[in-house]
């Protein structure tokens, strides 16, 4: 007997046999092709991305054939087939259910494949992929000796592929020569310089010089929005229908930025290279939301429909009358409006860990208290607090959006004043420090010698003595080894990034320095979970709603690159540095019983940030050889 009919042997078993026996997903998967609307409400409720599944996740299986890095993933759109490409220049075709593999291109390319994808409605037969030599191929899986299509119209690596739906002819691709290219299969082309403009949907050199695209996405429901990251943290969201009219001043009417409030916060129109640049980004299910992962940061949830550029200061309406009366002898604990039963022991939960120290506990709990309570002021000024005493990369503006809601919800709050101003003054931004405090003294006149409040005042003092101080240096241009220098931004480039629109959610924990091809993605179609790779060698999966560290997993000896959840299961395919890639599903028998799972995820996500402190010139020498990604 063959190993196709055992493999449907096993898996054509007795509805008696189904029941009793342990299922992961791949059986399931396999059955519904099986045994078709019998289990479609079980698939339903079983495999979407469930904490129960979440909480069983384990390696399922090794996929071995690459002979070097893997860079890239891409599902079928049915999740039938797996695609890989890999740094052996060729792509295999898998099917991760009965752990084969199924198709073989060995490409033309002659530098490490970064993306590959299945045109759709192709019956999963026509793939493209694009490489660092620059060129983009098309290829049929049943006949992969010869090319369909082929492209060289970038001039310098090409590094991401996107794919819409609604377009089973048409693909796009995003190259570090700065463009932005619309490839149509079925229309003859010759990579000629002047032929090339053709294809050229967009350069992003028309606004910034040496600007590199790094990745792109096309929106799944309104396909002419499409989304690219590059070399910078600025997220672009483009209208197809208007770049024709992209001149560099009109710019703003097809294009919104998408970036965190800390870097909003530091927009200048002079600016040189910049260590900080997008690896990934994709649209959710229903084209509402944008993910980002950004170098040397964090990855970011941006709501494209209801996103505001960041406030920094901007205190709500006030009187008297809402002045609650508080002990001025030190700043007081505020007789706030009671917490449901259930809140209050996460408050309590969260005040022990901030009294011991252990901040990222703290802040989860505060967090999961405020995902089930969004009107509790005092939980917002406690994560402020905890996220001001931590003071990782972007804590502190995301302690002073915690003072804004608490204000928002208390305009009485005298302590959401003082913290305010406090994250403020780390800001860099001593000013409105200063007309903060100021305005928390005339409001609340008896805090006026408060101990803290001297204090601070004192410090925003000095820290404006000393930046108007004309004995203060001016910063200077700094030439680096390739040749870059300042830059000075068009004023519509400027004003874009300025008003670049803040996040609604970020993810912090894993460490994104190393390689340009790291990804993020949604686990579950309500972006119930988010997972992405990281330098440490693992994979990490946060709650969506509350920025938690759901789980974190060994998945590569050295570092994860490639995150790609099922389109349709509770199953992911990973990979990175190693030559294989590995298939999880929820497969533990418990949640005890994993033994990929990291136990001290707290070391991990320390020593990940204290990666990213590292001196940006550093990382970018250091970019500039790790892996050739």
């Amino acid at each position: 007997m063959s190993s196709d009919e055992l493999y449907r042997v096993k898996y054509s078993s007795s509805r008696y046999q189904r029941q009793h026996t342990p299922l992961n997903a791949s059986s399931l998967h396999w059955q519904r092709q099986q045994y078709g609307h019998e289990l479609d409400e079980m698939l339903r409720r079983r495999l979407l991305a469930s904490p129960a599944y979440v909480d069983r996740l384990e390696q399922e299986a090794v996929l071995v054939g690459h002979e070097g890095c893997v860079n890239c993933l891409e599902w079928t759109t049915d999740g039938m087939w797996l695609a890989s490409g890999s740094d052996d220049y060729r792509v295999m075709i898998w099917d991760p259910f009965r752990k084969k593999l199924v198709h073989v291109i060995r490409t033309k390319h002659l530098g490490n494949v970064f993306s590959v994808k299945f045109l759709p409605k192709t019956n999963n037969s026509i793939v493209a992929t694009c490489a660092a030599d620059k060129f983009i191929y098309v290829y049929d899986i049943n006949d992969p000796n010869e090319t369909l299509f082929s492209c060289i119209c970038h001039y310098s690596r090409a590094k991401r592929l996107a794919t819409a739906q609604d377009s089973p002819h048409v693909f796009w691709s995003a190259g570090e020569d700065g463009c932005i290219l619309q490839l149509d299969i079925r229309e003859p082309h010759r990579c000629r310089p002047e032929e090339g403009i053709g294809v050229r949907l967009l350069n992003l050199h028309d606004q910034v010089e040496n600007t590199e695209a790094k990745c792109l996405a096309i929106n799944p429901r309104r396909t002419e929005y499409l989304a690219v990251g590059t070399n910078d943290p600025f997220a672009r969201v483009y209208d197809r229908r208007k770049l024709p009219s992209t001149d560099g001043n009109g710019l703003s009417a097809c294009v919104a930025y998408y970036a965190p409030g800390q870097i909003v916060k530091n927009v200048s129109r002079n600016i040189v290279h910049e260590p900080r640049g997008i690896t990934y980004l994709t649209f959710n299910g229903n084209g509402t939301e944008l993910l980002v992962n950004i170098g040397c940061e964090h990855v970011y949830r941006f709501d494209l429909n209801h996103g505001e550029p960041p406030v920094f200061y901007d205190l709500p309406a006030f009187t008297s009358t809402l002045v609650h009366e508080e002990e001025p002898v030190k700043m007081p604990h505020r007789r706030s409006r009671s917490l449901p039963t259930e809140i209050e022991v996460h408050k309590k939960e969260g005040n022990n860990f901030l009294e011991n120290g252990k901040l990222v506990d703290a802040i989860d709990a505060y967090s999961a208290a405020l995902a089930k309570y969004p009107q509790g002021e005092v939980l917002y000024l406690n994560r402020a607090t905890a996220l001001i005493r931590r003071g990782w990369f972007g804590d502190i503006y995301a302690a002073l959006r915690d003072c804004h809601e608490a204000l928002r919800l208390d305009p009485s709050y005298v302590k959401a004043h003082f913290r305010l101003a406090r994250a403020l003054l780390e800001l860099h931004r001593p000013q409105d420090a200063d007309q903060c405090l100021q305005a928390l003294i005339q409001r609340f006149p008896n805090f006026a010698n408060n101990h803290g409040v001297l204090m601070l005042n004192k410090d925003i003092k000095e820290n404006r003595r000393q930046t108007q101080s004309p004995d203060a240096p001016e910063p200077q241009p700094v030439e680096m080894d390739d040749g870059l220098h300042y830059m000075r931004l068009k004023d519509a480039e400027y004003d874009l990034r300025s008003t670049a629109r803040d996040y609604m959610q970020r993810y912090v924990g894993h460490c994104n320095i190393t390689t340009d091809i790291k990804e993020a993605n949604y686990l579950g179609s309500q972006g119930e979970f988010i997972a992405a790779g990281s330098d440490d060698g693992n994979m990490y999966i946060w709650e969506g709603d509350t920025g938690k560290i759901r789980a974190v997993y060994r998945a590569d000896s050295a570092i994860v690159n490639c995150v790609q959840p099922h389109p349709s299961i509770c199953m992911l395919a990973t990979s990175g540095i190693d030559h294989s890639i590995k298939i999880w599903s929820p497969c533990a028998a418990s949640a005890e019983e994993r033994p990929n799972l990291v136990a001290d995820v707290t070391r991990f996500v320390e020593d990940n940030q204290e990666k990213m402190r590292l001196d940006p010139f550093e990382l970018h020498t250091r970019n500039a050889y790790c892996f050739n990604n």
